[in-house]
C-alpha cells in the first residue's frame, strides 16, 4: 500500500465521490463502501473498473491489484455485501470472487482493449512481460484476485469462485 504522498494521491478520488463529483471519473472507476472485518467501521476505496456488464445483468469487475493481502478485498471476504458508486449512481451489490481461469480470461481481453494501460499495471503489480500476447496476459491474470460486484436482490446468496485463498 503506497505511503505518503501516493497515499494521498490514491485516496483523492475518494473526496471527488464523497463531493458527489464521481461523474467526473466517468465509469472507469467505483467507490467501494465496506466493512472493517477486524474495526467493524465503514470503509472507502476507489478502484479502477476492468469490465462492465455482465450477460446476467449490470455488473462491475475490478482486480486486486496490490493482491489478496489488500485490506479491501480481505473485507470483501469477510462481508461481500457493499454497496458500489459509479459515475453518479449508487448500487447495493455482492461481491462475487472470479476463478483464476475467469481471472486470466478478463485480463486478455483487457489488454486488447487497453495495451499500454495493460502494460504499466502488470509492471506496477510486479509482473514481467516477454511478449505482451494475449496468452501472456491471460497467464498473468490467473495470479491476480479479480472480484466481480453484481446487484444485490433482497434474497441475494452470496456467490463464491472456485477456491482462490481468501
Amino acid at each position: 500500500m503506497p505511503k505518503g504522498w501516493r497515499r494521498f494521491l490514491f485516496r483523492l478520488p475518494i473526496w471527488l465521490f464523497r463531493a458527489r463529483l464521481g461523474r467526473l471519473l466517468g465509469q472507469r472507476f467505483l467507490l467501494l463502501e465496506h466493512v472493517g472485518r477486524k474495526s467493524g467501521h465503514l470503509r472507502r476505496v476507489v478502484i479502477e473498473v476492468v469490465a462492465r456488464d455482465d450477460p446476467a445483468g449490470p455488473s462491475w469487475t475490478v482486480a486486486a491489484g496490490f493482491g489478496p493481502q489488500s485490506a479491501w478485498y480481505q473485507n470483501l471476504r469477510a462481508t461481500p455485501r457493499v454497496t458500489v458508486h459509479v459515475g453518479a449512481g449508487r448500487h447495493d451489490v455482492v461481491a462475487r470472487f472470479l476463478s483464476p481461469r475467469e481471472g486470466g480470461e478478463l485480463m486478455a481481453r483487457y489488454a486488447v482493449r487497453h495495451p499500454r494501460v495493460a502494460r504499466r499495471l502488470c509492471a506496477f503489480m510486479g509482473f514481467e512481460l516477454t511478449d505482451g500476447s494475449p496468452e501472456e496476459f491471460r497467464q498473468v491474470g490467473t495470479a491476480i484476485p479479480f472480484v466481480r460486484f453484481e446487484l444485490a436482490g433482497p434474497g441475494s446468496a452470496v456467490c463464491d469462485g472456485p477456491d482462490r485463498e481468501p
